[in-house]
């Protein structure tokens, strides 16, 4: 199974995707792979896992040193030999880091690479759960494709909900073989919801569910703790573990 995160900055994408992550292992659904699409990476961080080289360090190096791809291997066979090489490897969890862009305006040939590599590596993983980068950009670069579940997060604000409909109406206009979109409203409260529910409607989302504010997300990540690790009995891990639950991912 194939799950994606999108939203705009600073809506809790990465939390989400933890935590999504944490159910999961729970319910014995591994091999995991973790795929941080974001060029803000810090998806590892939040799993407890050592962040890897990422795709654009290892595109960046590659450039800067062509001497270093042995001879008889072309370019992109030696770009994908470094990238199984960069591979985190936790306990049941592997991460793979997208990383930031190559220089002002080259993102291409590094999407290129991450849409051709995660379809061979998707394959030795039960689930694929990817933390997209904030806004739109990566579902136009169409990287996140063939997915069976797109969870589009936003804030408890008519901003954050408008532009999740935004997100969803792209990704139609692209025909990415998204099977499912769902709304989650992120650090909000079920008042929000009432106040909200017309723009939520109007955004053709199915909604998913609330997360609440959770002041164990806040000091675990003041203290760079992994996400992974909240209790289970945290508000924000319970209410994901009910959105997981309505939308039969669980």
């Amino acid at each position: 199974m194939f799950i994606a995160v999108a939203g705009k900055g600073g809506t809790g994408k990465t939390t989400f995707v933890a935590l999504v992550i944490k159910h999961l292992l729970k319910a014995g659904k591994r091999p995991i792979l973790a795929v941080d699409a974001d060029a803000n990476a810090n998806l590892s961080q939040a799993l407890g896992i050592e962040a890897p080289d990422s795709i654009a360090d290892i595109m960046r190096a590659v450039s800067e040193d062509r001497e270093s791809i042995p001879a008889g291997m072309t370019k992109d066979r030696y770009v994908a030999y470094r990238i199984h090489q960069s591979l985190a490897e936790g306990k049941d969890v592997d991460v793979l880091v997208m990383g930031g862009p190559e220089g002002p305006g080259c993102y291409c040939y590094v999407n290129n690479l991450l849409r051709g590599f995660l379809k061979d590596l998707a394959a030795n993983y039960r689930y694929v759960v990817m933390d997209n980068e904030a806004g739109l950009e990566h579902l136009s670069r169409r990287t996140t494709q063939n997915v069976d579940v797109l969870f589009i997060l936003s804030d408890a604000t008519v901003r954050g909900v408008r532009s999740a409909g935004r997100i969803r109406e792209l990704a139609d206009s692209l025909k990415l073989g998204v099977k499912k979109k769902y709304l989650v409203i992120n650090r909000g409260q079920p008042a929000d919801i009432n106040v909200l529910w017309p723009e939520i409607e109007a955004t053709g989302l199915e909604y998913a569910g609330l997360i609440p504010a959770d002041p164990a997300v806040t000091e675990y990540d003041l203290h760079s703790r992994p996400l992974v690790s909240l209790p289970d009995d945290s508000p924000a891990v319970v209410a994901v573990g009910e959105i997981l639950s309505q939308t039969k991912i669980l």
